[in-house]
């Protein structure tokens, strides 16, 4: 174990950090260092059982960060904004893995980062969920960490829960209730996250002080609409629905996820085909679909 390179991953018993922590650990170089809340977790509990080394560690808490982060070769850090919609928190806790990184030595740091929208729109879009990891991207790179962000298309598994088709009030048919007009909109499945990301660890002079943008392929929601239809046998349409309409339907988020919408629109970089080179085995959504037939067998 001492001789192998040790890797930090945050997040690990989420679904990103998940991807990530077991696509590095089928490098037999590599000792992966899990950081959780609760090592009782049977999410942690099935890492260790994997090979990694599970550890107890608070992302709010400075001395469990700098503890964790001893003696380790870098680190994947993914922060979640979703769970209390804070973006201080999530913004306070990259800074303090930013700053352990910085103190350690660390030679590379691999952060889910996003861009910082209300900067870059002179404030006209405000996407909390993407400023505050925008935020800290600059900061890692500022303070002179090794970083690399990777910038994530939205999950296939949206479509599995926030954004499955909806019946229509108006006919047999279903409807893809998402703002995007007639533009492309990236995806990828959360299991080709990981080794992607592993891909950049083995290749830190390529990647290094970059943002890599990661999507499976980019569709319209029409073409997304269409291959459901294709898979699943019911008819789906996309909905047209506007920015406007869908910042009203009400839900915690809408408004922001309407914005984000909105900065898609603005076709931020992501690159499906450096994507296919880091994993040849990403999958298409037509695959997505095919293999999840059955969280859609209640429409």
């Amino acid at each position: 174990m001492a001789s192998k390179k040790v890797i930090v991953v945050f997040g690990a018993t989420g679904n990103q950090g998940g991807s990530v922590a077991r696509a590095i650990l089928e490098d037999k170089d590599i000792c992966v260092r899990v950081a959780t809340r609760d090592v009782t977790k049977p999410a942690a509990v099935a890492l260790q059982d994997l090979g990694a080394e599970v550890v107890k560690c608070d992302l709010n808490s400075k001395e469990d960060v700098n503890g964790i982060l001893k003696g380790a070769h870098g680190a994947f850090l993914v922060t979640t904004y979703w769970d209390d919609f804070n973006q201080e928190k999530e913004i306070k806790q990259g800074k303090t893995v930013a700053d352990a990184s910085k103190q350690l030595g660390l030679e590379h740091v691999v952060y889910s980062g996003l861009e910082n929208v209300k900067k870059l729109t002179k404030g006209k879009l405000e996407v909390p969920h993407f400023d505050g990891k925008g935020e800290v991207e600059e900061y890692f790179w500022s303070i002179g960490v090794p970083m690399t962000s990777v910038r994530i298309a939205p999950y296939f598994e949206n479509f599995l829960n926030l954004w499955k088709p909806v019946k229509a009030s108006d006919g047999d048919y279903y409807n893809l209730m998402l703002p995007m007009k007639d533009i492309p909109m990236d995806g990828i499945c959360i299991a080709d996250i990981g080794p992607a990301v592993a891909s950049i660890f083995r290749s830190p002079e390529e990647f290094l002080g970059k943002a890599v943008g990661l999507s499976a392929e980019a569709l319209t929601i029409q073409q997304y609409a269409d291959i459901l239809s294709k898979t699943l046998g019911k008819v789906v349409k996309d909905s047209k629905i506007t920015p406007e309409a869908y910042e009203k339907l009400g839900f915690p988020g809408a408004k922001e996820i309407a914005n984000m919408m909105r900065f898609y629109h603005m076709k931020p970089d992501r690159d499906v085909q450096l994507t296919h080179k880091l994993n040849p085995k990403v999958k298409s959504f037509s695959q997505f679909v095919s293999e999840n037939k059955d969280a859609f067998k209640d429409l």
